[in-house]
């Protein structure tokens, strides 16, 4: 089974087509709260008309995530220590939106 990251990597490679990564992309950073970012531009992608159901929830001071899809971008935002899940997160969604148009 992949990891995130090799599944990020397949699912951003299915995307470039020549105009599509010139434009927009999928960007990873740090907070200072700590914690992190996702953002991904879906314009011009299958998930740009996908619905998402946001995600919120704060188990803890340093264990949370926040995530909805807004004017079509993945926004995403969690602890330090939850990078992983919100790539889980994204990709899970993007996976299933995948296997619906197939």
């Amino acid at each position: 089974m992949a990891n995130e990251l090799e599944r990020l990597q397949r699912w951003y490679s299915s995307q470039c087509n020549g105009d599509w990564e010139h434009t927009y992309g999928v960007f990873v950073e740090n907070l200072d709260n700590p914690g992190w970012t996702l953002k991904v531009e879906l314009t011009d992608t299958d998930l740009e008309e996908s619905a998402f159901s946001p995600v919120d929830f704060q188990r803890s001071e340093t264990d949370w995530v926040h995530c909805k899809v807004d004017k079509f971008v993945f926004f995403r935002a969690g602890g330090a220590h939850n990078l992983t899940e919100l790539l889980s997160i994204f990709l899970d969604w993007a996976e299933t939106q995948s296997d619906d148009d197939a």
